[in-house]
């Protein structure tokens, strides 16, 4: 895919590797419809930076866990400027240890990490394959491959979304194409001491840390590729290889 001049939705822009995302497809001449949730001080500093680059930047708020405001994301997204692109880069990620989590726990993370994507997915993606064709890009996680104890609503939300992926890359083709990109280490939590992160770091292959824009030039180059589709690329300096 030529990517300047299209349209990309990318969920969780404000910030983190969703802002890297969005930066990475601006300075390539893509337009950014930019969605947040409360990260709006956040969200018009990174439009600001976005529209420096000479594209336009269009900010959505919705939260993710309510399917009518997802719903009205992706309508209005599609009826006022077309979606050539998708990223689902926005996530929930916390500790839902066994016996001592609940329903809610369940939900609020498998309605942000895996029904919302869908939602967008199953809305956005018909429409590109009757109008110009497109690209969705699902921002995963290792651990769907290879869970970690403590994390088990998180881990089932990122394997379902590696399926999901798959279901799209069959369903949509040949005019849309679905890949990911599996994160490993690549943002450290701002809760995490110095010395969790060491530790981390030499669980990897290459013994450190990776960034977000190791993530955007991956989706950037799955968004280009014309000819992979259903493909999870796993980012994470060697740490699945234990």
């Amino acid at each position: 895919m030529e990517i300047k001049g299209k349209n990309a939705l990318i969920t969780g822009a404000a910030k983190r590797v969703g802002r890297a995302i969005a930066l990475r497809l601006a300075s390539e001449g893509v337009n950014i419809l930019l969605h947040y949730y409360s990260s709006e001080k956040e969200a018009k500093e990174t439009q600001a930076e976005i529209e420096s680059k000479g594209v336009f930047c269009h900010l959505y708020r919705a939260e993710l866990t309510h399917t009518v405001e997802v719903m009205k994301m992706a309508h209005r997204a599609v009826e006022r400027f077309g979606v050539d692109i998708l990223v689902n880069s926005a996530s929930q990620f916390f500790k839902t240890p066994l016996g001592r989590s609940g329903e809610n726990d369940w939900n609020r993370l498998l309605d942000a990490n895996l029904k919302a994507p869908f939602l967008l997915s199953n809305e956005i993606g018909p429409w590109m394959t009757a109008h110009r064709g497109g690209a969705i890009v699902n921002i995963a996680d290792w651990s769907g491959f290879k869970p970690y104890e403590g994390y088990s609503a998180y881990c089932a939300s990122k394997g379902g979304l590696i399926t999901l992926t798959k279901s799209l890359a069959r369903e949509l083709a040949p005019k849309v194409r679905a890949n990911a990109v599996s994160p490993g280490p690549v943002l450290r939590p701002s809760d995490m001491s110095e010395a969790e992160a060491e530790a981390i770091a030499k669980l990897t292959a290459l013994g450190r840390w990776g960034s977000p824009e190791d993530i955007a030039r991956a989706v950037q180059f799955l968004v280009e590729s014309d000819y992979i589709n259903g493909t999870v690329l796993t980012v994470d300096g060697g740490r699945s290889l234990f």
